[in-house]
């Protein structure tokens, strides 16, 4: 089959590097698989997933010359964007619950983001909350298939960035810092609070220090990044939304444990006190004392290493991760009950046309709101000026009485 992927960027991210994980093997297997991006991506900025760049790229206006047996999304705006693309199955892979990207305050935003939902997708997902989620919400059943791991790359033994020691704790933070629900900041702050020897920060962001980290890796190809787990007793992975996060099942391959927020997505592979140590979200002091106990107990430490490492042997490679996504998508396109591409575009708009006139119907109330504030506070300023500084302000301007 003909496969249109549609991207939402090519930066280093953890759900970008699951797209690529299944295209690459869907191409593998000998299916024609098109990456489209909104706009043109240049081959060095696929720098840092090895084989991306044996994949065929298009943008957006150039693939709108072509036709495709399946258009997948991957990201909810582009949803709304995929009737560009001429496609005989339309398809959404469900990385995660976007609108939970939001803050509470972008509302309109948020229920954009909700309402890709609501047209006549068919889904796929990674992880059981998600599946959940859009049953519960949307009446949607998605096929769930969980994301792989490298089993030749994340592997215990290999080279390393600076080898653990027994008795030291050495701490390792993941994340871009500038995005809210990861939480990167505070994250950093709590792992300095504690009893930890060494903070060490791995980031999609392009900074080469970070106030109180010893060592910054950034925007490292995945073939680095084990070398970084493996000198590390623990990640710290205090994000407030996941779909099914990945850092911390790479760090058990590589032979560590993780201490992580009770976030969602977290019960697919982690069991607290057995594999890693789970704390409710925002509670900041029980985030520090489980480091410091890591420090302060080393046969704790190394039972929950012995823990993820159990946990890692059983989870599912990537070859076998993507088999069931291909299969998923074969399946899926088998159905009759599909969307058209007229569908698509007439939903899309709707949706988004809806979202426009809220905002601008916000955006004109505020107006008035502020129009009419400022004249009020006017018209009470000039209630109390004084009669004579009217009259000094007037000669001054040269204006008459």
């Amino acid at each position: 089959m003909k496969w249109a992927v549609f991207l939402g960027s090519a930066a280093v991210g953890g759900g970008t590097y699951v797209i690529f994980e299944h295209a690459v093997r869907a191409y593998e297997r000998g299916e024609q698989v098109t990456i489209v991006t909104m706009e043109p991506v240049k081959k060095e900025e696929l720098y840092w997933h090895p084989k991306a760049g044996m994949l065929r790229w298009l943008s957006l206006q150039e693939a709108q010359a072509e036709r495709y047996d399946v258009v997948i999304s991957t990201w909810w705006r582009l949803v709304y964007e995929a009737y560009r693309l001429e496609g005989r199955h339309y398809l959404y892979f469900v990385q995660s619950v976007e609108s939970k990207f939001y803050v509470p305050e972008e509302k309109p935003i948020r229920q954009l983001a909700e309402a890709t939902y609501l047209l006549p997708m068919q889904m796929i997902t990674e992880a059981s909350w998600i599946k959940d989620y859009l049953k519960e919400h949307y009446c949607k059943e998605a096929l769930l298939v969980h994301n792989g791991i490298r089993k030749d790359l994340y592997t215990p033994d290999g080279e390393c960035y600076a080898p653990r020691e027994r008795g030291k704790l050495r701490v390792l933070v993941e994340g871009p810092v500038d995005v809210d629900f990861k939480n990167i900041p505070k994250t950093v702050g709590l792992c300095m609070a504690s009893e930890a020897d060494e903070v060490w920060l791995m980031t999609a962001s392009k900074i080469s220090s970070y106030k109180g980290v010893g060592r910054v890796f950034s925007r490292v190809p995945i073939t680095e990044t084990p070398k970084i787990y493996r000198s590390c007793d623990v990640i710290v992975k205090l994000s407030y939304v996941e779909g099914m996060f990945g850092p911390p099942l790479e760090m058990f391959h590589c032979g560590g444990t993780a201490i992580t927020y009770d976030v969602t997505g977290h019960e697919e592979y982690i069991v607290h006190g057995e594999n890693a140590l789970v704390a409710p979200t925002d509670d900041d002091e029980k985030v520090i004392a489980y480091i410091n106990r890591l420090k302060q107990e080393p046969d704790f430490l190394e039972k929950l290493k012995q823990g993820a490492r159990k946990t890692a042997g059983q989870w599912i490679s990537w070859e076998e991760s993507s088999k069931r996504f291909y299969d998923a998508v074969y399946q899926l396109c088998a159905q009759e009950t599909g969307v058209t591409q007229r569908q698509m575009e007439k939903e899309s708009k709707f949706h988004f046309d809806s979202y426009v006139i809220a905002e601008d119907y916000h955006n004109e109330v505020r107006l008035l709101k502020e129009t009419s504030i400022w004249k009020r506070c006017l018209a009470k300023m000039k209630a109390r000026i004084p009669l004579r500084i009217k009259v000094e302000i007037k000669k001054r301007l040269g204006m008459k009485n």
